[in-house]
């Protein structure tokens, strides 16, 4: 009898056990950061920018959801490091050819196509002038044929699709900043979420859009100029959605 009872008992808690397990992580198990590397901008003295970099890093690092590293040499995209990270937001414009230029394009390649995520931050639609098929894995890239920019000064984002999930319950807003008429026309597909309209051509320019290769995603801005325009709550809530997006986290 007593044999019995304990084999009762143990059936019991076999069958409890995986439940409890399953409540055990509902309830309380870490969730899995998106762990981000920003790759700053190697040429400070050419191009100023108050450390928008670090701005950024201090912004996304307040999300408890979100990790994030960086390092100021683009030779690093050169190294296997990169892989270990589920984002990589690309913060330079490269006007001399890498050391290690076509390891650090292979490498790139690779971590996009196998489902890495890459975010293009403002002037690095530039950053391999020299990389033919950039625009692969940016969406569009600098074109030094075009005006580079309107002058800076005050201009209206306005979204034009509400209902993807990095815009999704956005409103439009009002930023000062640099807006980018430099883009050059591409076959790649390109997803816009957002645009500005040039004072200096009266077009509309995309500001934010999204793109895919292989598995990875793509989000690219040419947002983001200077401190104040990293400061503005709108280029900071594109920030965070734009992560997550990127991360897998939507």
């Amino acid at each position: 009898m007593q044999r019995k009872r304990i084999l009762l008992s143990m059936l019991f808690f076999m069958l409890l056990l995986p439940l409890v397990a399953m409540t055990a992580n509902a309830q309380g198990s870490p969730q899995k950061k998106i762990r981000v590397l920003i790759i700053d901008c190697q040429f400070k003295d050419f191009y100023p920018l108050g450390n928008t970099a670090k701005l950024m890093e201090q912004y996304l690092q307040a999300d408890k959801n979100v990790e994030v590293a960086c390092v100021e040499d683009a030779e690093f995209l050169a190294t296997d490091v990169i892989f270990d990270y589920d984002v990589l937001l690309l913060h330079f414009k490269n006007y001399k050819p890498l050391k290690r230029n076509e390891v650090v394009q292979k490498n790139l390649a690779k971590y996009v196509e196998n489902g890495g995520g890459l975010f293009i931050f403002h002037f690095a639609c530039g950053a391999f002038e020299d990389w033919k098929e950039f625009d692969q894995y940016a969406g569009r890239v600098w074109d030094k044929q075009k005006p580079a920019h309107d002058p800076y000064g005050k201009f209206t984002v306005e979204y034009v699709d509400h209902e993807h999930p990095i815009t999704r319950g956005l409103e439009n807003f009002e930023t000062s900043d640099e807006l980018y008429t430099c883009l050059k026309d591409s076959d790649v597909p390109i997803h816009v979420l957002a645009e500005a309209v040039s004072k200096v051509d009266k077009q509309r320019h995309p500001m934010v859009f999204t793109a895919q290769k292989g598995k990875g995603r793509i989000f690219h801005t040419t947002l983001g100029h200077d401190a104040n325009s990293i400061h503005h709550k709108g280029f900071q809530s594109l920030l965070q959605r734009a992560m997550y997006w990127l991360g897998g986290k939507e």
